[in-house]
């Protein structure tokens, strides 16, 4: 075979660290440079988001309607379509969830394309206006640059795992300059496991993104915040509440994100129509209100660093509200509830984002909602704008992620804002409490879960998770008809390596199996070969499986029936093939080995 140049070097480069680099020493390594090119990626696109962003809105009056936004959001999806349908051709929606069913599923194994392809579609689209984050691109891409390097130098499943949770550690903290966030979002989101061997390379890959984010873009912190207002035991009640409310509107951006996204589903068959539809639907809302043009930082940034309703009157700019004072709460509210529509119709008509920021700008608008009204009203104590600004962020990104401490711990290196740590941890906890009543997944995993296809910190059903049942089902088996002589049959018996025989029509369906075993008092009686037919001795199996069954209820349906063997059936009963106990924990053991190994 021949060996091309890079496929030369790549071998000769394998060779040379097997001989000088320990497997743990290349890890750290690879744990470095994964660091440095995650925030090389969200400094890429950050800066080609503020490009054409910056190109496509510079003319635009700030007291004025604009009526671009009517066109610039469909321009954006149709080219990102365009570019995903021609260029990519593969699926890269829904990025982190995309990193959940490469942990499940394939071994941690994510496609090369995912490196760059999420990078470009993203920006185009949310550089045009698209209402959805450049995070979980971003999550996809580091993730992605962790499983590639990982297949170059031939890691094993689990040290691929660990560099893709490296990768996304490494995006969160560089998108946001915050260290521990992405430690935690990658514990509590993607469920990557802490163990001594894997803390040190996560913690390097999460400091050096963070690194290197402050050399790209300085030293300031993303929001010039400032504590005016302390936090105080009379402003528990209010915050509770806030967190309250957060979990129900979590709950409200979920199941409408859902319904939604199954709705613009429905129209796949037909893209140019799903393009009008959600273009028609995000152009409509952003020229309504501006505000959510794009990730809407900027705009959270207003309620953050202002001081004075002059200061968050500047939220209207662009809309047919502006410079009304009497419409900013229902302008607030409004904005806060359509959100959802205007990040479904972008992703939905073909665009490509994430709801991260999404979950933190609806959080934001409802955080200074609620105080607005709060303070409106005279309900009891004063509660600061910019505060509850902060807390309705971390409130609904922790319901809707199920990560009560990366919302704690990345609004706090967000803003610098460590006093804020009491109130943080009041209303995340009160906002996870409350839709985990009605939700036990994040907005990521929650499809997955309902395929059985989601990892989790639970080892067992992890290790279930993992195996695949086209790896583990035997197709080579001998099959009767149904009117066969038992004399024939016991040919068939001689040439099967089986002690069970199935028994299947012409059309390959499942009817019976002849158990061997159960045969030996007659199976010598040549008197009896022409007497008995094979549908007078066959017996039903104990149970059959489905292809699709969950490794785990296969496992109890073993543990129910006591079963060596059972059959696996497609449609229409069609038998498949047949699954051995044996084989099924040997299997079973061995990923448990690999899983549990430091």
């Amino acid at each position: 075979m021949e060996v091309t140049g890079n496929q030369g070097f790549i071998l000769w480069l394998d060779t040379w660290r097997k001989k000088h680099v320990s497997n743990r020493e290349l890890v750290l390594v690879l744990a470095f440079i994964v660091g440095v090119l995650a925030s090389l990626a969200a400094y890429i696109l950050h800066l080609i988001i503020e490009e054409i962003e910056e190109l496509v809105t510079s003319g635009f009056h700030v007291m004025t309607i604009n009526w671009l936004y009517l066109i610039y959001p469909v321009v954006g999806i149709w080219l990102t379509s365009l570019f995903v349908r021609y260029v990519v051709r593969d699926n890269i929606s829904h990025g982190i969830t995309r990193v959940l069913y490469a942990i499940s599923t394939k071994q941690s194994r994510l496609k090369p394309h995912n490196t760059w392809s999420s990078i470009v579609a993203s920006a185009i689209t949310i550089g045009f206006g698209g209402s959805v984050g450049a995070e979980a691109p971003i999550v996809l891409t580091g993730s992605a640059i962790g499983s590639n390097l990982g297949r170059i130098f031939h890691m094993d499943n689990r040290t691929l795992m660990l560099l893709v949770g490296c990768g996304a550690t490494a995006a969160v903290a560089g998108i946001f300059k915050a260290p521990i966030a992405g430690l935690v979002f990658t514990l509590e989101v993607l469920m990557v496991d802490l163990t001594m061997a894997s803390l040190l390379p996560i913690l390097i890959s999460s400091v050096t993104a963070t690194c290197f984010s402050y050399f790209f873009t300085g030293s300031s912190a993303m929001y010039d915040f400032h504590m005016d207002y302390f936090w105080s035991l009379d402003r528990v009640p209010p915050t509770i509440l806030l967190g309250i409310g957060c979990g129900f509107l979590s709950l409200y951006f979920m199941r409408l994100m859902s319904w939604c996204e199954n709705g613009y589903g429905k129209l796949s068959a037909h893209p140019y129509l799903k393009l009008l539809v959600g273009g028609l639907v995000l152009s409509s809302l952003i020229f309504l209100f501006p505000s959510l043009y794009g990730e809407g930082y900027s705009s959270l940034g207003l309620f953050i660093e202002g001081k004075t309703e002059a200061d968050w009157m500047q939220v209207l700019s662009g809309s047919m509200f502006a410079g009304q004072t009497k419409f900013l709460i229902l302008y607030v509210g409004l904005v806060m509830l359509t959100k959802v529509f205007a990040t479904s119709a972008t992703n939905g008509a073909g665009g490509c984002g994430g709801t991260f920021a999404p979950s933190l700008f609806i959080g934001g608008f409802a955080g200074f909602f609620f105080a607005r009204l709060w303070n409106l009203h005279q309900i009891g104590v004063y509660v600061p704008e910019k505060n509850f600004t902060l807390y309705g962020m971390a409130a609904v990104m922790a319901a809707v992620m199920h990560a009560p401490l990366t919302g704690i711990f990345l609004i706090a290196e967000l803003t610098g804002g460590y006093q804020l740590f009491i109130p943080l941890i009041i209303v995340t906890i009160s906002s996870y409490l409350t839709i985990n009543i009605f939700e036990h997944h994040s907005i990521y995993a929650v499809r997955l879960a309902k395929q059985g296809k989601l990892l989790t910190h639970h080892t067992d059903k992890s290790i279930l998770t993992m195996m695949s049942m086209n790896k583990i089902i035997d197709r080579d088996y001998t099959s009767v008809d149904p009117a066969m002589e038992m004399g024939k049959l016991v040919h068939a018996i001689s040439s099967s390596r089986n002690s069970y025989i199935p028994v299947v029509d012409e059309s390959g369906r499942l009817l019976g199996e002849i158990d061997i075993t159960k045969l030996r008092h007659i199976i010598f009686r040549t008197e009896l070969y022409h007497r008995f037919h094979v549908n007078q001795l066959m017996t039903p199996p104990l149970a059959t499986l489905g292809v699709n069954d969950p490794m785990e209820d296969v496992m109890k349906t073993f543990d129910r029936t006591g079963a060596q063997n059972l059959p696996v059936v497609g449609m229409d009963s069609r038998l498949i093939g047949y699954i051995s106990r044996t084989r099924l924990y040997s299997m079973y053991r061995q990923l448990v080995a690999d899983f549990s190994a430091e």
